[in-house]
This record gives structure tokens, C-alpha cells and sequence, in this order.
């Protein structure tokens, strides 16, 4: 066989390889980095150590997502629309607007604290919550809304509309074709509450946070 002809067999094989290499390399810095917005009261809020928020950042990292969260509260990278005492009614005045300014891809939507059982106040969580993804959707047509089912209350009777609630949240993620995240089901207040028998313990924050990541997986994993 002629070298010359073994020769270009060699540099076209090299090139191919070459070829490949920078096709993988491309693909890699085209991945997305998406938006994601967690909004709720303190327990999106989460307090000193960001509650949920960390401990799913480092999953998603771990997991070779690159994601951003995004929000007028906190501090990069954990930043968010988490609101200390705050209920659903006041957070449907103040994120449609937030989210005009910083627009995701992605809002995580826990809320349903901060009422008394008294008050019935089940209509209007709905109501603000619905109002809400409206406001979402407005901004950004093609946001994706997760919406959690909250998570229980030992604190009675105050919160015991949330079994309820969670029912009616099941039934409104359907109606508005959102996707529905139970972060209630498997979260036990005796265990997973610190003294208030409200806000999650270390625990509980761990089990909201591999909700929220499982369920935010294979929309991550689509690239656009």
C-alpha cells in the first residue's frame, strides 16, 4: 500500500477524533443554566442556613446541573422569594412584580402557612395562588411551576386546614396544568419540626429538598 495513502487514512481518522472532541466541548458549553425562583414564607426563607434552598443547591450541582436561583431576597448563589410570617394573600402582591425584575424558568411554590384555622382562609390560599401563576405566566409564558403540597403542622389547631388545603392544591395544580410536588406525604412534624412543631428541622429540610430535586430532574435533564 502506498505511505501517502496510509498517510491521509491516519490524518482523516485524526481529524474525525478531533472533529468529536470539539462537538463535546461545544455541547458542554451550550448546556443551559436555568432559572429557578423559590417562593413562599420563612420556610422557603429558611433562615440562616437557607433551609431547603442550600442543601437542594448542592444537589443540583452535584448532579452536574447548572441552575441559578433568582429572587429580590438573599444573597447569590441562594437568592429567592421567601417571606418570614408572610401568607399566601401577601405574597401574590409583591412576586408578580419580583418576578417582572428577575424571571425564571422555574418557581418553586410552597405556600399555605400563616392563617388560622378559623379563618377559612382556604379560599383565599387558592385564589392568591392562582393569581400568582398568572402573574408568573404573564412575564414568562413558558415558566414552569412546581407547586408543592405543603408540608404538616403539629401547631393545632391552628394549621389543621393544611390536610385540606393540600387536597384543593392537588385539585388546582390539575385545573392549571402546573406540576404538583407533595412535600407533604413522608414529612412527619413530631420528627421532622424543630420546637415550634412548624418550621422543618434538619431532617425535615433534607426531605423537602430531595422532593423538590426529584422533581426537578427530568425537566433539568430536557435541554432546550
Amino acid at each position: 500500500m502506498d505511505p501517502r495513502g496510509r498517510n491521509g487514512e491516519k490524518m482523516k481518522h485524526i481529524c474525525t477524533a478531533c472533529l468529536m472532541t470539539a462537538l463535546v466541548f461545544a455541547a458542554s458549553a451550550e448546556q443551559r443554566t436555568w432559572r429557578i425562583m423559590p417562593v413562599g414564607d420563612s420556610i422557603t426563607d429558611g433562615g440562616k442556613d437557607a433551609g431547603y434552598r442550600s442543601l437542594l443547591l448542592k444537589k443540583l450541582t452535584a448532579a452536574g446541573y447548572r441552575v441559578q436561583f433568582v429572587g429580590t431576597r438573599g444573597r447569590d448563589p441562594l437568592r429567592h422569594e421567601g417571606y418570614g410570617g408572610k401568607n399566601a394573600e401577601f405574597l401574590a402582591t409583591v412576586v408578580g412584580k419580583n418576578f417582572r425584575q428577575h424571571p425564571a424558568d422555574i418557581v418553586l411554590l410552597h405556600c399555605g402557612h400563616n392563617h388560622f384555622a378559623e379563618e377559612k382562609p382556604i379560599p383565599g390560599i387558592l385564589a392568591a395562588t392562582e393569581q400568582m401563576i398568572a402573574d408568573f405566566r404573564a412575564t414568562n409564558p413558558n415558566v414552569i411551576v412546581l407547586l408543592a403540597q405543603v408540608i404538616p403542622s403539629g401547631k393545632l389547631p391552628k394549621y389543621s386546614y393544611i390536610p385540606e388545603l393540600n387536597r384543593e392544591l392537588a385539585t388546582l395544580a390539575k385545573r392549571l396544568n402546573v406540576i404538583l410536588v407533595d412535600q407533604a406525604s413522608g414529612f412527619d412534624w413530631n420528627t421532622d419540626t424543630v420546637e415550634d412543631k412548624v418550621h422543618p428541622n434538619a431532617a425535615g429540610k433534607e426531605k423537602m429538598a430531595t422532593r423538590w430535586f426529584e422533581a426537578l430532574k427530568p425537566i433539568l435533564e430536557k435541554q432546550p
